[in-house]
């Protein structure tokens, strides 16, 4: 691996084509590529938001679904390969359960923000939807396996329950949607 990576510029992309890790070449705005794509996204915004100042749980979460997602790309560029198991799957929504179960009950709907790192999470968490949305375009021609599907689902809830923490911890309130604002008068 380590020599691939060593010539960046290749110019075999110049075509509007692109290699996936067994060989094969695809155009560059397939559903796959789109879908390994997203997926880079957001990986980079997970990127940005631990630049954050992060309490320790959540900087150590993160920078293991960071791993995970790296996993999760490394699948999609290998069409049959499997990297992402179901106990990564589990271990996000366990994640998802323990960390909500400390969190106030939420009456009303929230806006993304308050505090960055909440904000950056939002960010993320939508990044994460796109991603999913991808993810189930390319599953409508090609395989994708259900653990990957899974684990997009579960972390876009994680990464909202963590705004809430983050903002919770850095003693901010979540931002209400007042459905009841004057609107236009």
């Amino acid at each position: 691996m380590g020599h691939r990576l060593s010539k960046i510029v290749t110019r075999t992309g110049d075509a509007g084509t692109t290699g996936l890790g067994d060989g094969t070449r695809v155009a560059k705005d397939s559903a796959r590529i789109e879908a390994i794509g997203a997926v880079d996204e957001l990986n980079s915004a997970l990127g940005v938001l631990l630049a954050e100042p992060l309490p320790g749980a959540v900087s150590d979460c993160l920078t293991e679904v960071q791993h995970d997602l790296f996993d999760l790309g490394g699948e999609l560029s290998i069409p049959g390969y499997n990297a992402v198991r179901e106990a990564q799957v589990l271990r996000l929504a366990d994640t998802v359960d323990r960390i909500n179960a400390d969190l106030a009950p939420l009456k009303e709907f929230i806006l993304p923000g308050g505090t960055r790192a909440a904000s950056l999470a939002h960010v993320a968490r939508t990044i994460c939807r796109r991603a999913e949305r991808t993810l189930v375009h390319l599953a409508a021609s090609e395989t994708v396996s259900e653990p990957v599907r899974k684990y997009v689902n579960r972390l876009s809830d994680l990464l909202f329950v963590l705004s809430r923490v983050l903002n919770r911890d850095a003693g901010r309130a979540d931002v209400l949607w007042r459905h009841d604002r004057r609107r236009g008068t």
